[in-house]
């Protein structure tokens, strides 16, 4: 039961509504973290404008939903892995790699060390160690997408750690939790 409830987008006072009639115009719908979010249009826009930022860099719109469902199992966020399930099927991510992608993994070498990496990121709390950014630099990546690695990150982090606060009531198809979670699906 969500602890933050959506605000209705057709009650919602502006800036708020302006912000969720954008996104509605923008998606074709208006989900549910964006919704929440709205409590505070400060919030929203925020977010908005970070992720829309981002989806104009250097990463493939592929990478950032990988990002994302790695990011998204590691905090058991269970609207953000569901979300991004679907959106990373729109990507063009295969059910396989949306699965492996959850665990950390994937069978491309480049996009294996990414999700390392970004799991690296959340486990450590940013600490990485030299040697975890030089292997991401060996797999190919740039000192620009190193940055936006770690942006995408913190985005993900942000939306987890709210969805997980607010229990954002998921309006997209659920998906169950890895068995063992992220840990143990990193050990097989």
């Amino acid at each position: 039961m969500p602890r933050l409830t959506a605000v209705d987008p057709a009650t919602a006072t502006d800036p708020a509504k302006a912000l969720l009639d954008g996104v509605q115009s923008k998606l074709g719908m208006t989900p549910n973290l964006m919704r929440t979010m709205a409590h505070s249009p400060a919030v929203l826009d925020a977010y908005l404008k970070f992720s829309g930022t981002l989806s104009t860099g250097a990463l493939s719109a592929q990478h950032r939903e990988q990002i994302s469902l790695t990011v998204g199992e590691a905090n058991h966020c269970g609207y953000c892995v569901s979300a991004h399930s679907a959106l990373g099927k729109r990507a063009g991510l295969s059910p396989v790699q949306i699965l492996e992608n959850r665990a950390g993994v994937d069978s491309d070498p480049a996009t294996a060390a990414l999700l390392k990496f970004s799991r690296t990121i959340v486990e450590q709390r940013g600490q990485i160690s030299d040697q975890d950014l030089q292997d991401v630099r060996d797999a190919g990546f740039t000192d620009e997408q190193l940055a936006e690695i770690a942006a995408n990150v913190a985005l993900n982090i942000f939306t987890n750690y709210f969805n997980n606060i607010a229990r954002t009531e998921i309006d997209f198809p659920t998906v169950e939790p890895l068995p063992g979670g992220l840990a143990a699906a990193n050990s097989q």
